[in-house]
Parts: structure tokens; sequence; C-alpha cells
């Protein structure tokens, strides 16, 4: 399981030239579930996105997550994450996992997040997206478990 997540100042989602979901200050997570990925690799990758130091203390320093600078999560399901691109010049997309599993875990990746207290907002899964943000640093990590 991969997040690629993005310090934003803000972020938006629209399908179809309508607005899905938005938010202010915080992070847009990509997230790409592979075959083999589990509730236990799940809960352990919304702890460290939810807990990750990526805003700047009154010293600057990034000492902060995401719940307290008060910021809320833009999740995007994105399996071209999981794509294989060491070969040839057309991605693989063999590791993926099927569109049912990535779906489920997805949703549940949503929901842990929100139980660890942040506020969430969703891209609509399967859905061709269109992504708008304002990447603030920029500042951006892969965080893999």
């Amino acid at each position: 399981m991969k997040a690629l997540i993005q310090r934003v100042s803000h972020a938006k989602v629209e399908v179809d030239s309508k607005l899905i979901s938005k938010i202010d200050a915080g992070l847009l997570v990509l997230l790409g579930v592979e075959q083999g990925d589990n509730q236990e690799k799940l809960q352990k990758l919304a702890h460290k996105v939810c807990h990750y130091r990526m805003f700047a203390d009154k010293n600057g320093k990034t000492n902060l997550n995401v719940q307290q600078i008060g910021g809320q999560l833009l999740v995007v399901s994105q399996f071209t994450l999981v794509a294989q691109t060491d070969k040839g010049l057309r991605p693989g997309f063999s590791k993926g996992a099927s569109p049912e599993m990535a779906e489920s875990l997805y949703l549940d990746f949503v929901s842990a997040c929100r139980a660890l207290g942040v506020q969430v907002g969703e891209g609509q899964f399967a859905a061709n997206m269109q992504v708008s943000l304002c990447n603030d640093g920029p500042m951006t990590f892969m965080i893999e478990v």
C-alpha cells in the first residue's frame, strides 16, 4: 500500500465538471492499493499519514501533523502509483489489487483516518477525476508500508 502525500493550501476533486470534494489546508493523499495489502497495512498507513509531521510550528520547524494544525485530508484512489515502470515504455499493472479489493481498502482507509480524528474528503473510486491543488512548499512524500 502506497500513499503519495502532498501538503496543500487547498485541493479539490471534480467528476464531470461537478465538485465531489474539497479541502482547505491539509494533505492531498493519492492512495495506491496492491495485491497482498490488508487491514494491518492499512491501519499502519493511516496512522502514519495522519501523524506525519509536515507542517511548521511557531519556530518554522516541520514538527506538526495535519491534526495539530486543524487540517483535513483529501483521499483519492490512484492505481497508477502501483505501476511497474522498470521495463519498457508502458507501465504494467499486474501488482495492483483487484478493483473490488482496492475499493474496499480505499474506503476502509478513509474510515481509519476519520477514526483517528481527521476530517476527510474523498474522491470517487474508479472515476475519471480532475484533481486540483496548490502544493504548499512544495512538500511531497511517498509513504509505503
